[in-house]
């Protein structure tokens, strides 16, 4: 079994947080989402996993050093491909090429889930969807009464499904992906410009592939800081049995509201956090109220009053504030 990640994108809506970094290694609860997605896509499989592909941008040696070792933490190969022009789903995916073959799992770095099924590997096909509200801003599928997808609709203004691809797919035949995709790019088939995954999947089902539905418990969205912090809630709920705050912490006077995870080497003084706050190595924080929030490495806080905020790395902040999102290296005072 493969992963295939395309990942290049920088994630222009969960900005400033994804200007110094990439999304995918924005932490949630103590770990980059592109590390969570694979995990718990490796939990689901079934079997061995060989390989996990990531397709990136120009995201420099340690990004790359950062991945393989995700990789190689689950007993998989890393390998890297870059994706220079975004020109669409299938023209991302075609980037890992050389790694498309067998048994594959093509996972699109901005999303987490929760399930309870594991993987049929004996399936042509596997498109993972969510039931939601309101389908009109997401692709969904239409299923017939053999439980197999009938037709793929994107962004329907009229209702024909609540089904919503979220962005997980498993191909029993890597090649014949591949093949699929090389046939939109040779012969130039393109949606608004850009060479597109549905496209692929319905050239596939018209030629006799069966896909099926794989429902997931929860899906969880990544794309701006609002979702993400809410993410970070609900992975803080999932994992709250397991120790997740570092035996380095160094706490006076303060209290510690579970589930929170807090990472190495972190002193908190005089201050009330959680429940439902992460926070990232080499941080201090003193005198303040904090809850439902993202906290990264090498920060100071102090006299704050805040929830449902993303602070980033190396950052400064001063002040009561009821929501806030702070990039990297900025100070509020």
């Amino acid at each position: 079994m493969k992963i295939i990640v395309p990942m290049a994108g920088r994630g222009s809506r969960l900005r400033p947080h994804t200007l110094t970094i990439p999304k995918p290694l924005v932490p949630v609860a103590g770990k980059p989402i592109v590390q969570r997605l694979v995990e718990d896509i490796t939990k689901v499989c079934g079997e061995k996993v060989d390989e996990i592909a990531f397709i990136i941008g120009d995201f420099g040696e340690q990004v790359e050093k950062d991945l393989v070792a995700v990789a190689e933490g689950l007993g998989a190969k890393g390998s890297i491909y870059y994706q220079e022009e975004a020109l669409g789903t299938a023209h991302a995916i075609l980037c890992a090429k050389d790694s498309l073959e067998g048994n594959v799992v093509v996972a699109f770095a901005d999303t987490l889930f929760r399930a309870d099924f594991t993987l049929d590997a004996d399936a042509e096909g596997i498109i993972w969807v969510n039931q939601i509200d309101d389908p009109s801003a997401f692709g969904v599928v239409k299923l017939n009464d053999e439980n197999i997808i009938t037709d793929f609709v994107e962004k329907p203004t009229e209702f024909v499904s609540d089904l919503a691809i979220i962005g997980i797919y498993y191909f029993k035949d890597g090649d014949y992906l591949k093949n699929e995709l090389q046939y939109l790019i040779d012969n130039n088939i393109t949606d608004k410009g850009e060479f597109q995954l549905t496209d692929a999947l319905e050239n596939m089902k018209k030629k006799g592939t069966k896909f099926a539905p794989g429902k997931v418990n929860e899906w969880l969205d990544c794309g701006n800081y609002k979702a993400t912090v809410y993410t970070n809630q609900r992975v803080l709920e999932f994992i709250k049995d397991e120790s997740i705050v570092d035996g380095s912490l160094k706490s006076e006077d303060s209290v510690i509201i579970e589930p929170c995870f807090i990472g190495k080497n972190v002193e908190i003084k005089n201050s009330i956090i959680g429940p439902h706050v992460s926070i990232g190595e080499n941080t201090v924080i003193k005198n303040s109220v904090i809850s439902n929030s993202i906290i990264q490495t090498n920060t100071f806080i102090r006299s704050a009053n805040f929830k449902n905020s993303m602070i980033g790395n190396h950052a400064n902040v001063k002040g009561k504030v009821k929501e806030y999102s702070v990039g990297d290296y900025n100070e509020i005072d």
